[in-house]
């Protein structure tokens, strides 16, 4: 994936725990529920920042703190205790991406199935699948541009259209996953790709939800300008944040 240089400030803030979703929005500045975005060599450089980004805008009032080797805060069943949202950024490889993180793998299963809330995009979609990855979906992930007729064929940093909500939204993309779920599954399938398979879905596990991603909704106007791609209109982050807010709902 291509190095992203984002200019993007990121305080990180002391966690509070115990919280849950009920009447966040009387929470004041210094007790909003706590969101963990994972920062390290398994996510790409300038990715965490843009989730942070994206979590920091949502409707929920979001307290957002980074996580993982390096970090103040260590990615551990005792700090995800305290998050309601652990957040999966994109990095490289699915297969790289699995050495780096499976470590966690039986902490973040566990968490989110005992009521956590799990948003991956693109890499952290591809994880949250089986082979290999956290086990969190009724189903698989599989490359979408090895997918028969796909319209993207390429590994660069592209665009690729998907039907959102019913609605044909152009989404910054770089060989992100597709996502293959058992029949009954009850999936929210929240967009798809033109071949029909879901792009981007909020499931289920255990007492928690599971919102996974195949494009990159977080990129803002830097990742267009640095792939020399022309940004898309339709309201910057709006897809992102349904994501999140679905996921957390």
């Amino acid at each position: 994936m291509r190095r992203r240089t984002l200019l993007i400030g990121a305080g990180a803030v002391v966690a509070a725990g115990g919280l849950g979703w009920a009447g966040v929005a009387g929470f004041t500045s210094d007790d909003r529920p706590l969101a963990l975005v994972y920062r390290g060599p398994a996510a790409c450089e300038g990715c965490a920042e843009a989730v942070a980004t994206l979590l920091r805008g949502t409707t929920t009032p979001l307290r957002v703190e980074y996580c993982g080797p390096g970090e103040a805060t260590p990615l551990t069943r005792a700090s995800l205790d305290k998050a309601v949202l652990y957040a999966q950024p994109g990095g490289g490889s699915l297969d790289d991406g699995w050495r780096k993180m499976r470590r966690y793998a039986d902490d973040i299963r566990g968490w989110v199935a005992d009521g956590g809330r799990y948003v991956g995009f693109c890499l952290g979609g591809y994880l949250a699948g089986a082979t290999p990855g956290f086990n969190l979906l009724p189903g698989d992930t599989d490359q979408y541009i090895a997918s028969r007729k796909a319209s993207v064929r390429t590994t660069q940093d592209t665009v690729v259209t998907v039907s959102w909500r019913g609605r044909d939204r152009t989404v910054y993309f770089q060989d992100g996953p597709e996502f293959k779920l058992r029949p009954g599954s009850g999936a929210n399938v929240l967009a798809t790709y033109d071949t029909g398979t879901p792009a981007a879905v909020v499931v289920a596990h255990g007492k928690g939800r599971v919102g996974v991603v195949g494009p990159h909704p977080e990129a803002d106007a830097t990742w267009y300008r640095s792939a020399k791609l022309a940004m898309p209109g339709g309201g910057e982050g709006d897809l992102g944040r349904d994501l999140v807010e679905t996921t957390l709902a």
